[in-house]
Parts: structure tokens; sequence; C-alpha cells
């Protein structure tokens, strides 16, 4: 598996992109803690909804920023930005997902690695 450049460790990666979707009021985060599974494709997975497709590309431009900005990580790659349903940003061990919200109830990531750790983070209004 790829390290993280820097070797950031990956709970301050993952709570570094929790408060860049917060900076954007990103809706209904959830943490999901992969690393007691054993064939998980990284250790965390940050999902969170955004209200409109233009909601969703301003989460992504300012999870990114935050993460630049706090800690000086950049993700490996961006998937789905041309249609704002569901936006990767890869930080290898840590992998954000941000949804426009149908989409996040249609793929259902938190059921499918429903062996993870969950925390649900509360929305700030």
């Amino acid at each position: 598996m790829y390290k993280v450049a820097k070797d950031i460790d990956t709970q301050v990666l993952c709570d570094t992109i929790v408060a860049g979707m917060q900076e954007n009021k990103a809706k209904d985060i959830t943490v999901l803690d992969l690393r007691g599974i054993v064939s998980r494709v990284a250790d965390f997975f940050v999902i969170c909804s955004g209200d409109s497709t233009v909601h969703v590309d301003g989460i992504q431009s300012t999870t990114m920023r935050h993460v630049r900005k706090e800690i000086e990580e950049r993700p490996w790659g961006t998937e789905g930005k041309g249609g704002s349903e569901w936006v990767l940003l890869d930080y290898v061990s840590v992998v954000a997902h941000i949804f426009y919200k149908d989409a996040r109830s249609f793929y259902d990531l938190e059921d499918l690695w429903a062996d993870a750790v969950r925390t649900d983070i509360p929305n700030i209004d």
C-alpha cells in the first residue's frame, strides 16, 4: 500500500478533511474507520452530502484548500468533478466521498462498509 506523502498520521488527515468539509457546511458527515477490516482499501472513508451540485463542488474545493493549508497535503487523485453527483478525493489512507444527497442514498457506502466503526459528525448550522 502507498504511504501518505510526509507520513502524515491518518487520524490527523481524517480530522483535517472533516474540518474542511465543515467549512462549507457539508451535511451528514460520517467517518468510517476501516482499520479493523482486513480487506480495506484505506484507513478511513469520510462521507458527506451537499444540497446541490454547486454545493458539492464548493465542498470539494474548500476541503482540498483546507487540507493543503493546514497539513500541506494534496489528494493523489480526484474523480467525479465533472458531474458533481459523487466527487472522490483520494488521499490514499483517507478517501473523502462528497455526494449530492440523492446519489449518496443510492450508493449507500455506509451499508456497504457496515463492518467499519462509524462516527456521525453533527451538522453545523
